[in-house]
């Protein structure tokens, strides 16, 4: 069964359409095994993902944030085969990758850093203070709601 419907979810919610989309994008099967990583969440806002990026050199590393899409590539460069080499067991891969990670709207991406043959992005959500939640007070036997400035008081 690959196609479900969420319809029934969007009886109660507006502004959900996109939700879809991220599902679909969720169910597929070409989900990467290789570098392996974690994605972890510090607290309330702080999130990081971290890659195994054992033999790669910082600027063989490229970290893109595009239309909330977070992209973390890398690719051998041009290197020299040494020929006097002989792997009697090669595991370390080295092999170029690319992952994407979905980004909400509200998720910044804070920095980049390589560390002990891990390359960890910092995310930080930043909710804005219209999204935050507030109290509506409720004017209780008012029919509608005044607003005074200085000058003038205002119906609505």
């Amino acid at each position: 069964m690959n196609t479900m419907s969420l319809s029934p979810l969007f009886r109660r919610s507006i502004g959900f359409d996109r939700l879809n989309d991220l599902f679909e994008t969720a169910m597929q099967n070409d989900v990467p095994s290789y570098p392996p990583y974690n994605v972890e969440k510090y607290g309330e806002n702080d999130y990081r993902i971290a890659v195994a990026t054992a033999g790669f050199a910082e600027q063989e590393l490229d970290v893109n944030v595009e239309k909330r899409v977070l992209t973390i590539t890398a690719g051998k460069g041009e290197r020299q085969q040494d020929d006097k080499v002989q792997y009697l067991h090669q595991g370390i891969a080295q092999r170029a990758f690319k992952l994407s990670f979905r980004l909400d709207e509200n998720i910044e991406v804070q920095g980049a850093r390589l560390e002990n043959g891990l390359l960890i992005v910092d995310l930080l959500r930043v909710v804005p203070e219209e999204q935050r939640p507030r109290q509506i007070p409720i004017n209780g036997g008012q029919g509608r709601l005044e607003t005074q400035s200085a000058d003038q008081t205002v119906a609505v």
